[in-house]
């Protein structure tokens, strides 16, 4: 039988992305660490303030749980480049709280916008 991580625990994990998580970042490689995602493969990112980049958690698909980001319409644009990945900070903290990949990559140019549609950070409970 497999383990079984209850919803409290899955949503604590989850409420700390809520809570915490500042800025999104669109990034030309995964970033290992919080430097990675704000200087190293930095391309541009969105500031939200503390608690505004993502909603509450709620019932993820297949199971266990999940949050979804705001969608993005006005990110600014730092440098020239591929963006293919997303990561979400802490910059208050200097944490790096999740990252994983753009649904398609997108060339950028600094000084411009970019979009970004919301997208689900799961938790399984198993």
């Amino acid at each position: 039988m497999a383990n079984v991580v209850g919803d409290y625990a899955l949503d604590n994990g989850l409420n700390a992305i809520k809570n915490l998580a500042d800025k999104i970042y669109i990034c030309t490689n995964d970033p290992a660490n919080f430097t990675d995602a704000v200087s190293t493969y930095a391309l541009g990112n969105k500031n939200f303030g503390a608690g505004g980049a993502f909603g509450a958690p709620g019932v993820g698909s297949p199971n266990g749980r999940v949050v979804a980001s705001t969608q993005i319409t006005d990110g600014s644009v730092t440098a020239t480049g591929t963006a293919a990945k997303w990561a979400v900070v802490d910059s208050v903290n200097s944490r790096l709280l999740a990252n994983g990949s753009l649904a398609a990559t997108q060339a950028v140019t600094a000084g411009n916008t970019f979009t970004l549609a919301s997208f689900n950070i799961r938790l399984p409970n198993q």
